[in-house]
């Protein structure tokens, strides 16, 4: 089986992306379940975190919630083999740690990072991630176009943070090969070219450990 993940911050694309590499491959699609998350409207509710509010309610709770919904899709996985050649996914568990280490305090940290750390162990890599860095005015208009309600009290700082914590931890991102594909530029419903390009990519064989598609973003260049 080859495991097929797509990250970015919100509204890059991920699972726009998924929907169409699985709907060409006839890979198995596996997408992340928020919306059954029963925590996640009195998140969005309260002020989220920036250096001058309190931490949002239910920040534990929500991405406890995450965290262990993730670690059963991603367990699942491991049985999809007998049915499926490949698996494309709209998120890397790892994924959670990143939006915990804004959400929670350092006490409550502690205690996600003990949980995390055990169940990480048990998940599976990824055979290819494909990165999708996006700056926050794009992902600002993305996301006021796609109208869900509950997202309308993030803000251009809480952003900020999201997109420092994607960038920093897939700079230093080594664990499977890495596509990085830029957002920012990239259209896939629009420009279906945009596929056949990733795709000859993924397949490309030999194949660099990690690869730009396209021009990084400012954030991610160093």
């Amino acid at each position: 089986m080859s495991y097929i993940a797509i990250e970015g911050p919100i509204g890059s694309g991920k699972t726009t992306l998924a929907k169409l590499l699985a709907e060409r491959t006839g890979a198995k699609l596996v997408l992340e379940k928020f919306a059954e998350n029963p925590f996640l409207l009195d998140f969005y509710s309260s002020p989220l975190p920036s250096p001058a509010t309190a931490h949002p309610r239910n920040a534990f709770q929500t991405q406890l919630f995450f965290l262990l919904s993730r670690f059963r899709q991603q367990r699942e996985m491991l049985q999809m083999d007998l049915f499926y050649e490949n698996v494309i996914s709209d998120y890397l568990f790892v994924k959670d740690r990143l939006f915990a280490s804004i959400n929670l305090t350092s006490e409550e940290m502690e205690l996600y990072d003990e949980v995390e750390t055990a169940l990480g162990k048990k998940v599976p890599e990824p055979d290819v991630v494909i990165y999708l860095p996006a700056s926050v005015p794009v992902l600002l208009e993305r996301i006021g176009k796609r109208g869900r309600t509950y997202e309308h009290n993030l803000s251009e700082e809480y952003l900020t943070s999201v997109v420092e914590a994607y960038n920093e931890y897939f700079f230093h991102y080594r664990q499977s090969r890495l596509i990085v594909l830029d957002a920012d530029r990239t259209d896939f419903l629009r420009n279906p070219g945009e596929v056949d390009r990733l795709l000859e990519a993924i397949y490309r064989e030999p194949h660099p450990p990690v690869e730009f598609l396209a021009s990084p973003t400012p954030m991610f260049s160093s």
